[in-house]
């Protein structure tokens, strides 16, 4: 089969034959994957009027168990982005009733952001949509086929520090 992909390749080693861009095979392609994933994943957010950060707040929260609740830099932890990102998210939430900001009990400099009883059940129907999308587009792999590039992606995050 002659993707996209093999094409690029194809016409470097002809232009370059002294390079080997063999490992494009493996960037470009997971490249190409990653921004067509995300454009599956968007739409799902989008069926329940989230966008991906809003989605990543609300999951956040969720998985945390009740209380819900975290820190403005326990969610900036958590979700790898930074502070001012978190603001930005937060407030959209806010404004759609799916959290709320109030201040710790433990610094009182320092906020909590907690689900709601809105934007848990918007997050559980989400995020049950979302495993559904995953599995679909997982579809092509064999069980075995998902745990060994699970196992593969993830020594090689390790590897890359992340």
């Amino acid at each position: 089969m002659t993707d996209h992909v093999a094409r690029v390749i194809a016409q470097w080693r002809r232009e370059r034959p002294d390079l080997d861009p063999s490992p494009q095979g493996v960037i470009a392609r997971l490249h190409r994957i990653a921004n067509r994933l995300t454009e599956e994943l968007v739409a799902v957010y989008a069926a329940h009027e989230l966008g991906e950060g809003e989605f990543d707040i609300l999951a956040t929260l969720r998985r945390q168990g009740a209380p819900y609740a975290l820190s403005a830099g326990e969610l900036a932890a958590q979700t790898m982005v930074t502070s001012g990102a978190i603001t930005k998210r937060v407030d959209r939430c806010i404004v759609r009733g799916w959290v709320t900001r109030a201040p710790s009990d433990v610094d009182g400099r320092g906020r909590v952001v907690a689900l709601t009883p809105a934007g848990r059940a918007l997050i559980d129907a989400a995020f049950t949509d979302h495993l559904a999308n995953e599995k679909r587009l997982l579809a092509h792999f064999t069980v075995a086929e998902r745990e060994q590039l699970a196992g593969l992606l993830t020594g090689w995050a390790e590897e890359l520090g992340l």
